[in-house]
């Protein structure tokens, strides 16, 4: 029990100036430490507050340029794509033109083809490969011609408006990506530090640079690419519209030429024809006066035969009578003489007018043949007249080549 009860064991005085000392050195040497540490941390965080003002500050100015590049670009686009609906209209403006020039070019080439049906109606020796005909097939060939032309131009516009979309596409498709990258940059750049605290709790970790694979040089060219494109077909739409432009006044100018040229040759052949119709109808009118003063001569000449055959048979019943005289008194006297005269030339005017006779029935023959061959001629003029002067006339009096 007095073991229990034992009293601690006392320490020396050295020994309590010892741990007194021990326990300074230590309390001072934690002080200093922690000094060292708070001045450690006060250094760190002026630093790292001094690091995140310049690191958003260059952010902040890395954003400010970016939204001026891609301003600067989407301006760009907006211009190309501002350029390009307007080329595209204007092509479109050309393509309508040249489809009207197509459907204009129908109804003159139906003309041409109905003239050239018809005039084959001519018949005997109007039916001629004449000046008509020739600037007929001409014209026909011209407008043929021109359609087939139009048509391959009008291919071509067609080609380019889908090239001109094409390009007007990608630009569009740019422009929204610009659009839609300024917003977000724009945004960012208006981000506090509140702001973006708040956002890296729904965000936080989800941006890594594997996903950016474009360099900001690849970023440049592709809009320089898609502008370039777009220039290109703009300038080469442009280029196909003046040609077209011209292609289109030059034709109409061709159509209208060769239209006049073949007007030209209708009346032409118009006022030839009837001249050769009105020719020959004088000639069938002096026919004609021909045929009625020759019957008029059929019918003199048959009164004088008639005429000369009474004087003839008197003339033969005498010397029948007076060769009835007897004997010596059939002297061959002057009468006998006179009588057998006389007879001898009434049978001569009697057989020439005879033959004059025949002669004027065949000439009034050849003259009614002549009569029916006019008759038929002038027919065929008529039929030839009608044909170019009415039916060609009136198909072709519609037809106006105006400016495409």
């Amino acid at each position: 029990m007095s073991q229990v009860l034992k009293a601690p064991p006392k320490f020396l005085p050295s020994e309590w100036k010892h741990a007194n000392y021990v326990h300074f050195r230590s309390a001072e040497a934690e002080r200093a430490r922690s000094e060292r540490l708070t001045a450690e941390c006060k250094r760190l965080i002026e630093d790292s507050e001094k690091s995140v003002r310049r690191m958003q500050q260059d952010a902040n100015n890395r954003l400010e340029k970016r939204l001026k590049d891609i301003k600067f670009w989407r301006q760009e686009l907006e211009q190309k794509l501002h350029e390009m609906v307007q080329e595209i209209e204007l092509l479109q403006t050309i393509k309508n033109r040249v489809e009207r020039a197509l459907r204009s070019c129908s109804e003159p080439l139906q003309a041409t083809l109905d003239c050239l049906n018809e005039r084959q109606k001519r018949v005997e020796i109007d039916l001629v490969h004449d000046e008509v005909e020739k600037e007929l097939l001409k014209e026909k060939d011209v407008i043929e011609g021109v359609m087939a032309l139009l048509q391959r131009t009008l291919e071509q516009i067609i080609e380019q408006i889908r090239l001109n979309r094409s390009a007007k596409y990608y630009l569009e498709k740019d422009l929204r990506d610009k659009f839609q990258a300024e917003r977000i940059d724009d945004f960012c750049s208006l981000l506090s530090s509140t702001a973006a605290s708040v956002e890296e709790q729904a965000g936080a970790g989800q941006c890594a640079d594997g996903g950016l694979a474009v360099t900001p040089q690849e970023w440049e060219t592709f809009s320089d690419v898609n502008i370039g494109k777009a220039e290109k077909e703009r300038n080469n739409s442009a280029s196909l519209r003046a040609l077209v432009e011209n292609l289109l006044v030059q034709t109409a100018a061709d159509m209208r030429r060769q239209h006049e040229a073949t007007g030209s040759a209708l009346t032409l052949r118009i006022h030839e024809t009837r001249g050769a119709k009105a020719e020959l109808e004088d000639q069938l009118s002096k026919l004609l006066a021909e045929i009625a003063s020759q019957e008029q001569n059929l019918d003199a000449l048959k009164v004088a035969v008639a005429d000369k055959e009474g004087p003839l048979k008197v003339a033969q019943t005498r010397l029948h009578a007076r060769s009835q005289r007897p004997r010596v008194e059939l002297c061959n006297d002057h009468a006998h003489t006179r009588l057998l005269s006389e007879v001898q030339q009434l049978t001569s005017h009697i057989t020439r007018l005879k033959e004059g006779l025949s002669e004027s029935e065949m000439e009034l023959r050849a003259l009614t043949r002549s009569q029916l061959l006019l008759e038929e001629e002038i027919q065929v003029k008529s039929n030839s007249l009608y044909i170019d002067e009415v039916i060609c006339t009136q198909l072709r009096q519609p037809i106006t080549i105006h400016d495409f």
